[in-house]
């Protein structure tokens, strides 16, 4: 009876590829679509709901082909179907072959689902080594709590479509899409010789056509990006999610498997880069000409705030009582002003990225999204700003702390090429060692991530860069804290729903308030030179109304940012011209902590200080849903008065120092890296011991100020 089981027809397996292909692009495009929110007052008829409705955005990306005729759907299709092809004649057992390929549709889908709702972003490739970096308990923390339902109906769901499969492989008698045999005794015939080449040559063919969309898809020109833009992919490199709904998220992870990292300029070459640095040499010499500090005499701690914002700042988000009233008083007695973030909701690893390196996103090409996953684990040398004391102390002149898991975004392979002499996280070796929490939070309070860098200065001899990325207010913004007096002061005409998470947040960024304070006062008490570049990485994806309206591009992404130092330090109470700090981006800040303290630059610094002249503000920033720009670009800049300025408008200098700055960052992360082999990196070192201003007792009727040398 066993031998009478019926060979099913290959066009049932026709009807059950094309059926489990279509649904596998359906679920993946459902993942990255949500329902939309409306006011409480809004009147919105039924047939507008369901039209702007999930279903009704999956109806329109299907029917669209013939009502517009775009054929993403069919070009979504077409390459699922190819890589379920591929794996089939690899397989070469159809169930098993379609158990495989339907729970990575529904496993990845899912995923998606939750990381778009969490961080308005699809997956990547890159995200790939959350796993294989050993994160996926992590990764799993993740999950929302409304999320449960959804895990347990995919798991159900996989569950029956897997014992299905099983059930029909055994049933159906056909031992192989293309059959054929591999025992001795029955390969050497004629009729399995040509069935075992054809089998091959179609799993290579098909492999090989796979890897060479992949490969080329990004490639301008190729054939690969001209067959998918004939099919409708217009690609929105610069915003993921908006790619990914309109071109599917197949096509939006594909185009970012093999990413480019810069064009390389016209004008490269080593002679070309030795004149950079010759130039900037003499840049350099003129700026510290003025200037008598070493920056590597002070400790300077940069600290990358999670998710920190003013929320007031957004329209229609008030509060009776200021959120962060410290901060506020801070930014107005030194260097401070606006950040311009890169991201909204997501994105920390690459403003920490810039900070680190001044390198800037806006110069690297756009499919190249995640350089702490896509760029770093593949260059052999970095260049970051802690190295500067490291050159002046040895390897344990820098040293960070992130109060969560190590290999995310893989931190500790890459702080480890910074040249950071340890990454002390909640799971490192040994362990960070302060992770209180407030209430029910999850996450250490920021409170215990400074107690950490106090205890570091506390137990050093001799100063240090210090680098700490803090996570008390990362998302979700749930009910954590006991006593929320933002509620009850919450004036927000908001939805219910979004004054909800606002108020939760506005409570984490008030402690974030009194801690940061309480952190600055004990560092007052410390009697050496410390100076802190705090920052906001950016702003979370909480403000629904806002975030609907283009009018709300630029306040989506500005943070807030302060250069301070404290009392036992020369550039105490040190404020730079509005002109000069109150817009920026993250790769200007140590350029301009430099300029805060009146401390000598490198040549690599020089380039930074003036490139901020010429363009206070430059980044990549998505041009749809919460982005600046007209969606042609991938880059905006911003004037000293925080306006929007067109590339094309900036001044014959303004390009020349961009084009520099552009030939530096591939020098060093795609070129030759003639750069290392000159002083480009080389801080001067002032002849004057490091000068510093200690407390004294306060003097009644005098303005006189004690001055003295630290040695």
């Amino acid at each position: 009876m066993w031998a009478k089981r019926p060979k099913l027809s290959y066009v049932l397996y026709a009807v059950v590829f094309i059926t489990v292909t279509a649904a596998s692009v359906l679920f993946l495009q459902w993942s990255v679509y949500s329902e939309p929110v409306y006011s409480d007052d809004a009147e919105v008829d039924d047939v507008t709901r369901a039209i702007n409705g999930v279903i009704g955005q999956l109806t329109r990306f299907v029917c669209q082909m013939w009502i517009e005729q775009k054929m993403t759907f069919l070009l979504n299709f077409l390459v699922l179907g190819l890589a379920y092809l591929a794996l089939l004649f690899i397989i070469n057992r159809f169930w098993i072959t379609t158990a495989v390929f339907g729970t990575v549709m529904v496993v990845f889908s899912v995923a998606n689902k939750f990381k778009v709702s969490l961080r308005n972003e699809p997956i990547i490739p890159a995200d790939l080594s959350f796993i294989s970096g050993g994160n996926t308990g992590e990764i799993l923390s993740f999950i929302p709590s409304d999320g449960q339902d959804l895990v347990q109906m995919a798991i159900n769901g996989l569950a029956i479509f897997i014992i299905s499969c099983l059930i029909l492989q055994l049933l159906d008698r056909r031992n192989g899409v293309i059959s054929c045999r591999w025992r001795p005794s029955r390969f050497l015939t004629a009729t399995n010789i040509t069935a075992v080449l054809t089998r091959i040559v179609a799993a290579a063919t098909s492999v090989i056509l796979l890897v060479s969309f992949v490969w080329n898809l990004s490639v301008s020109h190729s054939w690969a990006q001209e067959w998918a833009q004939s099919l409708s992919d217009t690609p929105l490199l610069w915003d993921s999610l908006s790619d990914s709904r309109n071109n599917g998220p197949a096509m939006t992870f594909l185009r970012l498997a093999h990413a480019k990292t810069m064009d390389k300029p016209e004008d490269y070459s080593k002679e070309a880069m030795e004149e950079l640095s010759e130039r900037y040499s003499n840049t350099a010499s003129e700026i510290n000409a003025t200037r008598t500090a070493n920056l590597s005499d002070n400790t300077v701690i940069m600290v990358l705030s999670e998710t920190f914002a003013d929320p007031t700042r957004v329209p229609d988000v008030s509060f009776g009582i200021d959120p962060i009233p410290n901060v506020r008083n801070i930014k107005n007695n030194t260097t401070s002003g606006i950040m311009l973030s890169p991201g909204y909701g997501g994105g920390t690893a690459n403003i920490e990225f810039q900070a680190l390196t001044g390198m800037t996103l806006a110069n690297f090409d756009s499919s190249l999204q995640v350089p702490y996953q896509q760029l770093l684990p593949h260059m052999e040398q970095v260049y970051s700003f802690n190295q500067i004391w490291n050159e002046a102390y040895g390897e344990d002149g820098s040293v960070a702390f992130h109060p969560y898991y190590k290999n995310l975004y893989l931190r500790d392979s890459n702080y480890k090429k910074f040249g950071f002499s340890h990454l002390y996280t909640l799971d490192s070796d040994p362990a960070i060692e302060h992770q209180d929490r407030i209430d029910n939070s999850p996450n250490v309070s920021d409170a215990a991530a400074y107690q950490n860098v106090l205890d570091s200065i506390n137990s050093a001899d001799h100063p240090q860069f210090i680098q700490l990325v803090t996570m008390q207010n990362h998302m979700p913004y749930n009910d954590y804290y006991a006593a929320n007096e933002f509620k009850a002061a919450d004036t927000s005409p908001l939805p219910d729903g979004e004054r909800w998470q606002i108020e939760n947040y506005a409570k984490g960024v008030s402690l974030t308030d009194q801690a940061t304070a309480d952190f600055l006062a004990q560092l007052d008490h410390i009697d050496e030179p410390i100076t802190v570049i705090f920052y906001g990485d950016h702003l979370p994806s909480i403000y629904t109304t806002a975030d609907s309206n283009e009018a709300n591009s630029t306040i989506l992404h500005e943070t807030d940012y302060f250069i301070w130092s404290n009392a036992a330090s020369a550039s105490h109470n040190a404020k730079l011209a509005p002109e000069n700090a109150d817009y920026t981006s993250s790769n200007y800040f140590m350029a301009s902590a430099a300029e805060h303290m009146n401390a000598l630059v490198s040549p690599f610094l020089a380039l930074l200080t003036i490139t901020h002249e010429q363009v206070p503000a430059i980044s990549r920033i998505i041009a749809q849903a919460g982005g600046i720009g007209d969606g042609t670009a991938s880059s905006t800049c911003l004037d000293k008065q925080g306006n929007t300025v067109d590339m094309d408008s900036l001044s014959p200098e303004a390009k020349q120092i961009l084009n520099d700055y552009r030939l530096v960052q591939y020098d060093l992360s795609a070129g030759k890296g003639y750069l290392w082999q000159t002083d480009f990196f080389d801080v001067e070192q002032s002849e004057h011991p490091p000068l510093t201003r200690r407390q004294v007792p306060e003097v009644q009727d005098t303005a006189v100020q004690t001055w003295e040398y630290w040695f």
